[in-house]
């Protein structure tokens, strides 16, 4: 039965790496392929390399908030084969919801939906009592905080590139003005999300100042070099175009590019834990029939996470893709940078303040934030509602879901 089981949660693990690279990939790429700084094949090809990449490399190990944040696991100390099945079920139902999320182009939060699936079993089983509904509390409060915070910074950061580039009397000249500081903190706060809290797997758990302090020293150089080696050759070269502007989004197009790459590596580095992560625990109780505080992830196992993220984006990535990039509001390379900008800065501010976040959430709150900095008119209103929806059923979906997957998979143990 328990080599069953084993090759059972192997193919749970893929089938929910599979569904986060259908949906959540769309983070990292969505606003580049939207403003068309990227096509889609080629983000898809350049996200499977650094999603994978990411995953395997940087892969993180099993989430402290998925094993023991959310319920409380004395309740399964006595019988930690019931903890194996309710991972399982957790693994089943969040791809499952994850699939038919994809299927309509709605960008979730994985992170959300997992935890909806371990509080619908845990609660099941141990009562509501057993539930941490502080840290439920918690979660449920970012889906307010991270999309608005993002929101906001966006708005504020594309006016300010309105007004001092884009509608400039000379844009150009003000583009050489202003890209070394866009470039400078571009690369900032590219650097503080991987460095801060963020490569832990390679023993690179640096607190905030030693992060800032290597991060400001990264980002200076490409600051320096931008005016002479990027500007210059660029926007120099079409400065007789009767019309500046295009010229100088040419400059967003590479800020864009870059912050997408990093996004997607780091994704891939600490989001295949939500899926490998509760496979690596169960394997470890079906071997060791034991109840650790922590369990280990082998590179196969992150390799195996890396592959189904890699497929996920490849056969339905496309679907999130296109609603991230193109039907929320019009992005150009300028947009779709102050929205990847204004999600970075969310989630390294809430990284600091301990909040937990999505972001899912951040990036859709600052494409809508760019909307609004060009009138309520440019936004897609109904693929907002149908969005904020299903951000509002995942929790309560998921832990329905996985109470019944939980005991499909109890009645089928008894089988076997």
């Amino acid at each position: 039965m328990m080599s069953w089981l084993v090759l059972i949660t192997l193919l749970l693990g893929f089938y929910m790496a599979w569904n986060i690279g259908a949906n959540d990939v769309a983070n990292a790429m969505g606003t580049s392929v939207g403003s068309k700084a990227l096509t889609l094949k080629r983000a898809v090809i350049l996200a499977a390399i650094l999603e994978f990449s990411g995953a395997f490399f940087v892969g993180s190990s099993v989430s402290e908030t998925i094993q023991h944040g959310i319920v409380t696991p004395q309740i399964f100390q006595e019988d930690p084969m019931i903890f194996a099945l309710g991972m399982m079920g957790s693994l089943l139902a969040t791809g499952l919801f994850l699939q038919l999320a994809s299927y309509f182009g709605l960008p979730v939060s994985t992170t959300h939906a997992i935890v909806g699936a371990v509080l619908g079993f845990g609660a099941c089983l141990g009562g509501p009592s057993a539930v941490q509904w502080a840290k439920v509390i918690e979660i449920a409060l970012s889906w307010l905080l991270s999309p608005l915070l993002s929101g906001v910074v966006s708005y504020f950061l594309f006016r300010l590139i309105q007004k001092h580039i884009l509608f400039a009397s000379d844009p150009l000249t003000a583009a050489r003005k202003w890209s070394p500081f866009l470039i400078f903190f571009c690369f900032l706060f590219a650097s503080m999300s991987l460095l801060y809290q963020g490569l832990k797997q390679l023993h690179l758990n640096l607190s905030f100042f030693p992060a800032l302090s290597l991060s400001t020293l990264f980002a200076s150089v490409p600051a320096l070099l931008s005016q002479r080696f990027l500007l210059t050759r660029e926007l120099a070269f079409n400065q007789s175009a009767p019309i500046p502007s295009p010229n100088v989004e040419k400059l967003f197009i590479y800020l864009q590019i870059l912050s997408a790459c990093l996004v997607a590596f780091a994704h891939g580095a600490n989001d295949v834990a939500n899926a490998i992560g509760p496979v690596a625990a169960v394997i470890n109780i079906l071997t060791t029939h034991t109840l650790t505080h922590q369990s280990q992830i082998p590179s196969w196992l992150l390799a195996l996470g890396g592959i189904g993220i890699v497929i996920g984006l490849a056969t339905w990535g496309w679907r999130v893709i296109e609603t991230i990039g193109k039907k929320i509001t019009e992005l150009t390379p300028s947009r779709g940078f102050c929205a990847e900008f204004g999600a970075a800065l969310t989630i390294l501010l809430a990284s600091k303040l301990g909040f937990p976040i999505s972001t899912t959430h951040a990036l859709v709150g600052s494409v809508f934030g760019v909307g609004m900095a060009r009138g309520i008119r440019s936004l897609n209103l109904q693929l907002l509602k149908e969005i904020i929806l299903s951000w509002l059923v995942t929790i309560p979906f998921c832990a329905l879901l996985s109470i019944c997957c939980f005991y499909f998979f109890k009645f089928i143990s008894t089988i076997f």
